[in-house]
This record gives structure tokens, C-alpha cells and sequence, in this order.
């Protein structure tokens, strides 16, 4: 096996990285890239002896990490995004060619945001609350101690910004990593190794190591020598990871799937009604907090419905490197089959395709829009991860956040009003972890991040991140209880 991939004259090493070194794998599996199917290299199949090291290194690393002052890992990780925005372009073009997302998006925002990830968390340890407080004259002290070796296991819709927010807040709180990319997109995980060891994290504080789902999966979560366990992912993984666990009661982080609605009033400005819901094909619709059911006031359902066409039906799909692409190609032709059996199944079950329902030449598929389709039926019940969008109408407010909360999950919620009483009505009732109001995927690592019911346990963000990555611990001194020892 080649120990590196030339990947658009980008150099990624295709090995794992433990122990602050390389290391082969017997076993290799094959990255293609979704843009045309091509075969970009062969890649370190890991396993559970590749699993033992990672987290073995992780260990041994831990104690002088945990032991480093927060000054110094801040400044570490600030000289991480040094990397980062150095090695921008390469990572964009990378990424874009391993997971098919739009080169543009990756270079004005996605990778800008990699970047700001380690920024924001390096900062934020710096200002971790360490206030002391007084019980009965006994003085109580606050510490955010380091929890230890931690496994963080990311996707491939967004693999570098999805798996920096995990990175960044487990290593700014004293952690350390072992990383598990996607096996559909691990290339920039690699060069992420890279970028850390020039800008001096020590051997062993993140290691990444490749494989197929439970192979090596399996062997991380279940190690006994992992303290934390961090996924982000599909409910079925979620629940397996957890069985793993739960034997040892690792505490787990989970960021799992949604089927989020946007709720268009009639009230609402319809233009950016139409906007906010044609922006829910962004990334070909592999986006977890999509809201991929639009529920549209009757009143206003015709109009709406009209306006969205004209929209969408002038997106650009295409080679995601060209700068006039709107959608690129779904990931892997396993997903493409999975996005087109739900369409065929809904449309025989009685819905109406808009427009699209139909697959394009490769990896493509059309964005379609779907009319006609019972609450209860799959399409509307079941995360799809595609370009594929469902439209239902209601009558009044109590009927539009009964359909909104009425599936399993509840990661996101989108609302368009013009009222704002009823838009504070609303939200307080819709089950999510996050809404928007008149906008989409406005994040700010300040505020909580995650998912109700089943899509999510926990939340990441701002002092919540480190409140999953630490053992809190607090102090206790009783007043007047020392001796003077001279």
C-alpha cells in the first residue's frame, strides 16, 4: 500500500496517526470520491489492535496533557488554527473532492469556521468560570478537572468542521484524543494530524485512526481506558455505541438524526419563506438539522408552492469545485440508493413529486419536493439525509406545532412569522434543541448545541462542551482550620 494519496496535488498520508507517528494496517479499503466515482487511494483499515494503541497512546500522553496549564494549551491550539488557515485552501479542495460538498462553502465558511473552532475553545478555557462561594462560612471552589482519554467519532457530511467541534473543546479542557473519521470522507482528518504535530501538540494528545464502523469501533467504546465518548451520527450506531458503554458507564455525548420542520405562517414574508426553504438542499440535503418537512399555512400553501418551484428549479447541480454549483452529488451510491428507495416507496404509497424524484447521471440526485403525503407515512416519519423535501399544509397554530413535533425526533425547528407574539408562542412549544426564527444555521459556539428525544443526548457549546469533557469537581474548606506550622 501507498503510505500517501495525491489527492488535487494535495499529499494526504493515508496511514493512521498514533503516538505522535505513522502507522500501516494490514487491511486497506477504498475512498472514492463522489464527484465522479474515482478511486483517491487506499486507506489504513484499523481494527481492535489499532484501536489498543490509539487509545494506549492517549493514555500514556494524558497525565502531562492534563498537567499542561491552560495558557499553554490555549496557545497550542491557537497555533493549531495558525495551521489551519495556512493549509486553508488545500483542505478545502481536499475535502470537496472526498465528500462532494461545494468548494465554495468550503472556502469562505467551513473551513474559516475549522478554524474558529479551536479559536473559540482556547478562549473559552481562558474564562471558564472559577468563582468561590461561601456555605455557612465554609468556602466552596469549582475546578473543571481534565476527564482523560476520549473517543470522538464524526460523519462525513461535514467530516473537519464536525469533527473540530468535538477536537477542539476536548483538548482545550485537558483531554486527550483519539479521533474516528467517517470511512466515506477520512482525508482531512489525516492532514488535521498534520496541521497539530507542526503546531507542536504532543505524541499522543490526538491520534486518528481509520476503519469500517464496528471493526474498530466496537474495540474504542468499549475500552476501558476510555473516559468519554463523544458521536455524532445515526440512531442505530448511537444505540450500539451506547450498549458498548453502558458497561462501563462511559458518559456519552450523542448528536444524532433529525426530520425538522420549517413552519411558514402566513404572515410571514413569503420571499424569505421560500428562501430559507429552498436553503434546506444545501450540501445536497445531508445535513442533520435540515428542516426537510416545510409546513405551509393554507392560505398562503398555493403561492408558496409556486414561488419554491421557480426557486429550486433554478439551482445549479453539478461539479461542486465550480464556483456556479449550487449541489454537488451525494456521498457514497450506498446513500444514493438509500435517498431514492424512500422516494420510489413515497411516491407508491400516493405522493406527488413537485419536481424531482429522480436520480441524475452518477452520484446526482434531483432535488424533489414532495406534496401528498400522510403524517404518518415514512417519508415524513424517517430521516432521509438527501435533497429531498416534503410539503404539508395546516389551518391554525395548533395544528402546525402538533405536526412539527408529531415524529421521533427533535434536534431543529424553523419558523417564518411576522408576528413576533407568535413566533414566542410557537417556539415555546416546539420540541428541538435549537430555533430559528426568520433565518437558518445561525450558530454561535456560545450557545448549547444538540438534540431531544432521539436526536441527542447532551449538548456542545460555550462552558457546555466542557461540562461533558470535565469531572467537575468542587471544594470544600471548613474556616479556621489550619495549624501554623512554623
Amino acid at each position: 500500500m501507498a503510505d500517501k494519496v495525491i489527492v488535487a496535488g494535495v499529499s494526504v498520508d493515508t496511514r493512521h496517526w498514533i503516538g505522535g507517528r505513522r502507522v500501516a494496517s494490514a487491511e486497506t479499503f477504498t475512498d472514492t470520491s463522489p464527484i465522479d466515482g474515482s478511486t483517491l487511494g487506499e486507506i489504513a483499515r484499523g481494527g481492535p489492535a489499532e484501536a489498543e494503541a490509539a487509545v494506549a497512546a492517549a493514555k500514556a500522553a494524558f497525565p502531562a496533557w492534563a498537567a499542561t496549564s491552560p495558557a499553554e494549551r490555549a496557545r497550542v491550539l491557537h497555533a493549531v488554527a495558525d495551521g489551519v488557515e495556512k493549509r486553508l485552501e488545500e483542505l478545502a479542495i481536499v475535502e470537496t473532492t472526498d465528500n462532494g460538498a461545494l468548494l465554495r462553502s468550503h472556502r469562505r465558511g467551513v473551513m474559516p469556521r475549522v478554524a474558529h473552532n479551536f479559536r473559540f475553545f482556547a478562549d473559552w478555557l481562558l474564562r471558564l468560570e472559577h468563582e468561590d462561594f461561601e456555605t455557612r462560612g465554609h468556602t466552596n471552589h469549582v475546578s473543571w478537572d481534565p476527564a482523560g482519554p476520549s473517543v470522538l467519532i464524526t460523519p462525513w457530511n461535514a467530516p473537519l468542521m464536525l469533527a473540530t467541534w468535538k477536537v477542539a473543546p476536548a483538548l482545550a479542557a485537558g483531554n486527550t484524543v483519539v479521533l474516528k473519521p467517517a470511512e466515506w470522507s477520512p482525508l482531512t482528518a489525516s492532514l488535521l494530524a498534520d496541521i497539530a504535530a507542526e503546531a507542536g501538540l504532543p505524541a499522543g494528545v490526538l491520534n486518528v485512526v481509520q476503519g469500517y464502523g464496528s471493526e474498530i469501533g466496537d474495540a474504542l467504546t468499549s475500552h476501558p481506558d476510555v473516559r468519554r465518548i463523544s458521536f455524532t451520527g445515526s440512531v442505530p450506531t448511537a444505540r450500539r455505541i451506547a450498549g458498548s458503554a453502558a458497561a462501563r458507564l462511559t458518559p456519552l455525548s450523542l448528536e444524532l438524526g433529525g426530520k425538522s420542520p420549517l413552519l411558514v405562517f402566513a404572515d410571514a414574508d413569503l420571499d424569505l419563506a421560500v428562501d430559507l426553504a429552498v436553503e434546506q438542499y444545501d450540501n445536497a440535503g445531508q445535513v442533520c438539522l435540515a428542516a426537510t418537512r416545510i409546513l405551509v399555512e393554507e392560505s398562503v400553501a398555493e403561492e408558496f408552492t409556486r414561488r419554491f418551484v421557480e426557486k429550486a428549479s433554478a439551482l445549479v447541480q453539478g461539479d461542486p469545485r465550480e464556483e456556479t454549483t449550487d449541489i454537488g452529488p451525494t456521498i457514497h451510491p450506498r446513500q444514493l440508493e438509500k435517498i431514492d428507495g424512500f422516494v420510489r416507496r413515497a411516491i407508491a404509497a400516493g405522493a406527488r413529486a413537485v419536481i424531482g424524484g429522480h436520480r441524475r447521471d452518477l452520484q446526482y440526485y434531483a432535488p424533489t419536493l414532495l406534496t401528498d403525503v400522510a403524517q404518518d407515512s415514512e417519508i415524513v416519519q424517517e430521516e432521509v439525509f438527501g435533497p429531498v423535501l416534503t410539503l404539508q399544509t395546516f389551518g391554525t397554530e395548533e395544528e402546525a406545532v402538533r405536526l412539527a413535533d408529531d415524529t421521533r425526533f427533535g434536534l431543529a425547528a424553523t419558523v417564518a412569522t411576522g408576528d413576533h407574539e407568535r413566533a414566542e408562542r410557537v417556539t415555546a412549544r416546539l420540541v428541538a434543541g435549537t430555533v430559528w426564527v426568520n433565518c437558518f444555521f445561525v450558530r454561535d459556539l456560545r450557545a448549547p448545541f444538540g438534540g431531544s428525544r432521539h436526536s441527542g443526548v447532551g449538548r456542545e457549546g460555550g462552558t457546555w462542551s466542557f461540562d461533558f469533557y470535565c469531572d467537575v469537581k468542587n471544594t470544600v474548606t471548613a474556616p479556621n482550620g489550619w495549624k501554623n506550622h512554623g
